[in-house]
């Protein structure tokens, strides 16, 4: 006890030593971004800035973890050809992650890889992806997309065609979507919309959130509208097929 209270009596004791520095567990992006959310309000008084603000911040966050990942592909990746369609797809992920007007593709001539310029507002990013025909065995297989229909509870007669990874399950898939939707009402975009008296509903939601913002999740789009639930009636069978089962 003595020890204890004389530790509590010498401020100095409780300085971190240069040389042995405290070990802290850096947060993850979902934590840091958790934090931001709850220190925001604490900030100002105007919900409208603190959204401004961590949109702005999110956007940042992916943006940085988008180049981190491009930088680590042109090192140790590659792409397996040049072939029109692989260059094409290669091309659609990074105007997913950065943009079509920021990205700029340029192939060798001798076709030994491709250069690629990623232009963002404060800076250009210039890398180049090399060819390698060996990776082609070494690429995981991305899951299938699968069906998704969703409907809302007060009103079950209107389907939401939309798609999901098959690894992605139906409960994870829902609740992936509503958080989308409830970060997307934050975003300037969807801002924007409430300001011009847009209804904040679901259905707008569908027709407004970018592709890439569902396909971040695992999730997709097929149509912006939403499809009348049938329901499928038999035809009555023909005469002459009543005729013949008849007789048999």
């Amino acid at each position: 006890m003595m020890r204890l209270f004389l530790e509590t009596r010498r401020p100095w004791a409780m300085i971190p030593d240069p040389n042995h520095p405290i070990k802290m567990k850096a947060m993850n992006e979902k934590q840091f971004l958790a934090l931001l959310e709850k220190v925001l309000p604490k900030t100002t008084q105007d919900p409208h800035l603190a959204s401004a603000i961590y949109e702005e911040v999110v956007k940042e966050v992916r943006l940085v973890k988008n180049l981190q990942s491009f930088e680590k592909f042109c090192e140790t990746g590659a792409l397996p050809n040049l072939e029109p369609d692989t260059v094409a797809d290669f091309e659609r992920e990074l105007v997913e992650q950065f943009g079509a007007e920021n990205v700029e593709i340029t192939q060798d001539e001798n076709g030994s890889g491709v250069a690629v310029a990623i232009d963002l507002p404060d800076r250009v990013i210039s890398s180049r992806v090399k060819v390698d025909p060996t990776v082609t065995d070494e690429e995981p297989v991305k899951p299938p997309f699968v069906p998704f229909p969703v409907v809302l509870p007060e009103d079950q007669e209107l389907v939401w065609v939309l798609g999901r990874r098959e690894d992605l399950g139906p409960d994870e898939a829902a609740r992936a979507l509503a958080k989308i939707e409830e970060e997307f009402w934050q975003t300037k975009k969807g801002l924007q919309l409430q300001r011009d008296r847009t209804e904040k509903c679901f259905a707008e939601f569908i027709v407004h959130v970018p592709a890439a913002a569902l396909a971040e999740s695992g999730l997709k789009r097929h149509y912006k509208g939403a499809e009348t639930l049938h329901t499928l009636k038999l035809l009555q069978a023909a005469p002459a097929l009543q005729s013949l089962e008849s007789v048999l």
